[in-house]
């Protein structure tokens, strides 16, 4: 039995369509896992007194710390146990698990 001519195309064209979807995903997952870091500078990033290194943070400027409390023990941060991770407040960027700004809260 042979197939009619039309179903090669029309294979050709789901195979590239799936190749295009499977492109497209991974490009997808790898701009989200690159994500910038956020600035210590950046107006936002200043604003609510971030320090990617929570033992440099003046405790004369930000009364709120205290020892040991980092964005990765916040109830903010969505990195998980990785070394850095996201933060609703700055939405697009990661920061670091060391971390730490005045909307620290602290995890449940």
């Amino acid at each position: 039995m042979s197939f009619p001519l039309h179903v090669q195309p029309a294979t050709r064209r789901c195979f590239m369509m799936q190749a295009i979807t499977v492109a497209g995903t991974a490009l997808l997952v790898s701009e989200a896992s690159a994500q910038a870091m956020v600035d210590e500078k950046d107006p936002q990033a200043a604003g609510v007194g971030y320090k990617a290194d929570a033992t440099k943070v003046d405790k004369a400027k930000a009364p709120k710390y205290a020892a040991g409390q980092n964005c990765g023990n916040c109830a903010l941060y969505q990195g998980g146990s990785a070394a850095s991770g996201g933060c609703p407040i700055f939405a697009g960027k990661q920061v670091s698990a060391k971390g730490w700004c005045t909307a620290y809260s602290k995890k449940a």
